[in-house]
């Protein structure tokens, strides 16, 4: 038979483990696949928010080639999750 103890600190530790896992995925940036997956949208819908300026982002070389892909900062993604998008400007990011 199991503590009542022994189980309150195997929850302890569950929590703990997973506060060092959510700490251990944070990123400095993320591409939009990563962000539509975290957000549980489209990819197509991420990078249209990039190309509308509706989230601020960079576009950035990717790979080996010379092509850029947007990325988005940690801390935009916070500020998204939390505010939400930018207002909708009629004009688009470059």
């Amino acid at each position: 038979m199991i503590s009542i103890d022994l189980v309150e600190r195997l929850k302890r530790i569950e929590a703990q483990l997973d506060i060092l896992v959510e700490q251990k995925q944070v990123q400095e940036w993320y591409d939009t696949k990563t962000v539509a997956e975290i957000l549980e949208r489209s990819a197509y819908s991420v990078r249209e928010w990039c190309r509308l300026g509706r989230v601020y982002a960079e576009k950035r070389r990717c790979g080996r080639g010379t092509s850029k892909e947007w990325m988005i900062s940690h801390e935009e993604l916070e500020r998204i999750k939390s505010e939400g998008l930018l207002p909708f400007n009629g004009k688009g990011a470059s």
